[in-house]
């Protein structure tokens, strides 16, 4: 099948030390040709200093890195060309103008920019990657931090791709068994195929069993893409912003002595130690009456959003006594589930802190009181340790990425089929119950893109890559 060839800038637009120009196709070389006014052959996956020339009145763009890689074994499957210029926004726009000049349809050259994805998508359509793969591209391009890119790295590596693969094959197997039934249950006995008929329904309660504990370890993965909701709760003058402050390493929040300075929440995203974390600075808690209504309404935002937060920091000044307030509220996320680490600041206005105490008072074990100065740092270090070792917990030992796409199939698709072959299973119904597994089989092929029909689900997946990827 002919496909034109492709171009499109793969970096960030705008003033920058280098622009990555991309050419795809089978066209690639002859815009070598023309951009460079050589007739010597590129060596494939060596880089080379050329000058490109503008193709019609030969005048100079810049002097470039070139690269060409060799078609199948490139990125998109095709002839692939790289041109590393100057990234100066004149530069690259002079580069790409001269590619799009080169277009010539009517001696056979067909050039024009690439779409958005379109990169990817031909790496997909000539076999390079499967969906699984190329989804994981994408997520290796949107991490943010450490265990997102090595979640991304799962399935960019091909390891979803050989887990759906190892599914598919069981169901496979299993077709086959029941086909064996619908084809010749004539030429066995009625107890030989109800065996049959058996090994096939252990078979797949033990596939069932794997892919809905694969989705419930995806589901607990999910955070790592959102964010781990981390609330800061206290009473007013706490230290909440100032302990915020010195977790982003910047002045996120306001600082004062006036109480009631934080009204709303104010969440920031945080990477500590590769784990992206939301953390909510929420107003200080203290008697209603002697807040003015925007602070109260403040006051049930900061209750509403611990309620529905993954951890919660507690900040205590251990200069003044802790309110009943603030007790029954700590006392009251520890019985709804939500884990609280109670960080007892300002220990450098103190000879000493009892922490024993602190812990006997808020209902909470020794390992979840962690004593800081916001003024000293002392503690700081200790406390990041802790919440690593908290977020390790909460997400997963070892994340799964799975895109919204392949989950809704997995769901909608492969676990429906299993259901059904179980439902005409108990009817007896061979031919149903093969056809539900069928069902299932082809929704693994809707996640790897290895089924036919395949185009209705490829706008979904491309739709968010950037144009030159």
């Amino acid at each position: 099948m002919f496909r034109p060839t492709i171009y499109a800038l793969s970096t960030r637009p705008g003033r920058a030390a280098i622009g990555v120009i991309r050419v795809s196709g089978p066209h690639s070389k002859y815009i070598y040709h023309k951009l460079t006014a050589t007739k010597k052959e590129p060596l494939p996956q060596k880089t080379s200093v050329r000058k490109l020339y503008e193709p019609n009145t030969k005048s100079l763009l810049d002097e470039a890195l070139t690269v060409f890689f060799k078609a199948p074994k490139t990125y998109t499957g095709e002839d692939l060309l790289e041109l590393h210029v100057h990234g100066g926004n004149a530069i690259v726009k002079s580069v790409v103008d001269a590619i799009k000049k080169l277009h010539n349809p009517e001696n056979g050259i067909e050039i024009r920019h690439a779409e958005q994805g379109e990169f990817s998508q031909r790496a997909f359509m000539n076999g390079r990657f499967d969906l699984t793969e190329i989804e994981g591209i994408r997520e290796m391009i949107d991490a943010d931090t450490e265990t997102q890119r090595l979640a991304a790295l799962a399935s960019l590596s091909g390891d979803t791709k050989r887990t759906f693969g190892e599914w598919r094959t069981d169901i496979v197997k299993n077709v086959a068994l029941l086909t064996t039934i619908v084809d010749f249950g004539e030429e066995h006995d009625l107890e030989e195929t109800n065996q049959l008929f058996d090994q096939v329904d252990q078979n797949i309660d033990k596939l069932k069993d794997k892919i809905t504990s694969y989705l419930n370890r995806v589901k607990q993965s999910e955070v790592l893409l959102k964010g781990i909701r981390v609330s800061l709760l206290g009473p007013v003058n706490a230290g909440k912003s100032s302990l915020l402050n010195y977790l982003t390493n910047r002045e996120t929040a306001i600082v004062s002595d006036i109480a009631g300075t934080t009204r709303d929440v104010l969440d920031v995203p945080l990477d500590i130690n590769g784990y992206k974390v939301i953390v909510g600075d929420t107003a200080g808690i203290r008697s209603l009456k002697d807040a003015d209504p925007i602070e109260v309404e403040g006051i049930r935002r900061a209750k509403q959003r611990a309620l529905g937060s993954d951890l919660v920091l507690a900040v205590i000044p251990v200069d003044m006594p802790v309110s009943e307030a603030l007790i029954e509220n700590v006392r009251l996320l520890s019985n709804s589930g939500r884990p609280i680490i109670a960080v007892l600041n300002k220990t450098d206005l103190v000879e000493s802190v009892d922490a024993e105490g602190y812990a006997t008072q808020l209902g909470l074990p020794m390992e979840n009181i962690h004593v800081v100065s916001c003024k000293t740092g002392q503690g700081i270090q200790c406390l990041r340790e802790s919440l690593t070792d908290r977020f390790r917990t909460i997400s997963s030992s070892e994340p799964i990425i799975l895109s919204s796409r392949a989950q809704d199939l997995v769901e909608n698709d492969v676990l429906f089929g299993l259901d059904e072959f179980k439902k005409w299973k108990q009817e007896g119904d061979v031919v149903l119950a093969l056809e539900s597994l069928r069902i299932a089989a082809d929704g693994i092929g809707k996640v790897t893109g290895d089924t036919v029909g395949v185009e209705e689900i490829l706008g979904v997946v491309f739709s968010s890559f950037c144009i030159g990827k």
